[in-house]
């Protein structure tokens, strides 16, 4: 069974927190052991608002590890697949939750250079490219907790360092991933980060999704997914963009008006479906890059009513519907993950950016930090 407890008993707890301390209803932020990894002691750091949303966060990957959510009948469910042991997250990876870097997504061949110096990276994806780092990337290592409290909007802090030429990057990076939850249901990501040498960055989170509650049997493939972008990044059979910014228009990659995922990820008269298995690819947003987080996507499931709302400063977004999922991992609550069984929806600039110069730069300089604001926020449609 999904892990499921009423909207009317998170209130009363939460209305009791309130009038045990005197204070009006608050967000609030704890930390408590999770185990060990390695040796290394893992923390869960737990937000909860006053309104039955609860994220939980490891220090192992900065991972987001659950979201609790309720939905129109007042039944809380996660809506975040992964597992309910911190160590499954280093026994069997998926990036489940993760914080990904140095950079998320794809480069052509673990290959890239700066002012005329070649890099090569850990080549991690089908022995052809560098996938979300390369090897140990920031989802495998344990981050320092900088700091946690409660108020309107609970806020924890993680921090980690990067030396130079970890996984062949160069510069050492010191990177901040800051959580926020507040009385509203957003949830805020911001990742930060500064170098002494010039070097690529593009981080973000790689929740993935299923409003219905993880392990609902009906997966994800019934929600409704609204992305207002013109045009994708079209890849290759490696799933590399070729470079082209291709138009959505009369293709199943339209989702400028909303409908259902299911209707187009088994369309195999696209070669865009078929290289991906599904929807495996980039939207370039309309929005382009921003100084605040604007909408990336909408996705509702219709059954329960939760509807999550993406915005983000960066001007791609990433959409995964699970393809590689195969039934071989096993998640929370003992739940088999299979294809379809959940939604990532990833903030990021473009894949292979560093090897396509017409796609906005990843290059990050000293004295110039890195900075991306994503925020997750949770409705019900009633």
């Amino acid at each position: 069974m999904r892990k499921v407890v009423t909207l009317k008993t998170a209130l009363s707890y939460a209305l009791a927190l309130s009038l045990a301390s005197g204070t009006a209803l608050a967000a609030e932020a704890s930390r408590a052991p999770a185990g060990t990894i390695d040796g290394a002691a893992i923390e869960t750091l737990t937000l909860t608002n006053g309104k039955g949303v609860t994220a939980k966060i490891l220090t192992y990957g900065a991972t987001l590890q659950s979201l609790m959510a309720p939905g129109k009948d007042g039944q809380i469910a996660d809506v975040l697949l992964g597992y309910d042991d911190a160590k499954d997250y280093a026994d069997h990876p998926n990036y489940f939750g993760v914080t990904v870097g140095r950079y998320a997504n794809r480069i052509a061949g673990g290959k890239f250079s700066l002012d005329g110096t070649s890099y090569q990276l850990p080549v991690n994806d089908n022995d052809v490219n560098s996938l979300h780092g390369g090897g140990k990337g920031f989802d495998k290592q344990v981050w320092k907790v900088v700091s946690i409290k409660s108020g309107p909007t609970a806020k924890a802090v993680l921090a980690l360092t990067s030396p130079d030429g970890d996984a062949g990057y160069p510069g050492k990076l010191d990177v901040t991933v800051t959580y926020t939850l507040d009385e509203n249901g957003n949830l805020g990501i911001a990742f930060d980060a500064k170098t002494d040498k010039p070097t690529i960055v593009n981080m973000t989170n790689h929740a993935i999704f299923n409003l219905a509650g993880e392990g609902s049997p009906e997966g994800a493939l019934g929600h409704v997914l609204t992305i207002p972008a013109k045009a994708f990044t079209p890849v290759d059979a490696n799933l590399i963009p070729t470079g082209e910014l291709k138009p959505v228009d009369g293709s199943v990659f339209d989702f400028r008006t909303a409908r259902r995922v299911a209707d187009g990820i088994r369309d195999g008269r696209d070669q865009q479906i078929v290289y991906g298995r599904g929807y495996d690819h980039n939207w370039a947003l309309d929005k382009g890059a921003t100084r605040t987080p604007e909408l990336a996507a909408r996705l509702e499931d219709p059954v329960s009513g939760r509807v999550l709302e993406v915005l983000t400063t960066e001007p791609g977004v990433q959409f995964y519907a699970g393809n590689f999922l195969d039934g071989t991992l096993v998640g929370k609550g003992g739940h088999l993950y299979r294809m379809g069984d959940g939604i990532a929806l990833e903030p990021q600039k473009f894949p292979d950016a560093p090897n396509k110069p017409a796609f906005l730069s990843a290059r990050v300089d000293p004295g110039k930090p890195y900075h991306h604001q994503m925020i997750y926020r949770l409705s019900v449609k009633r």
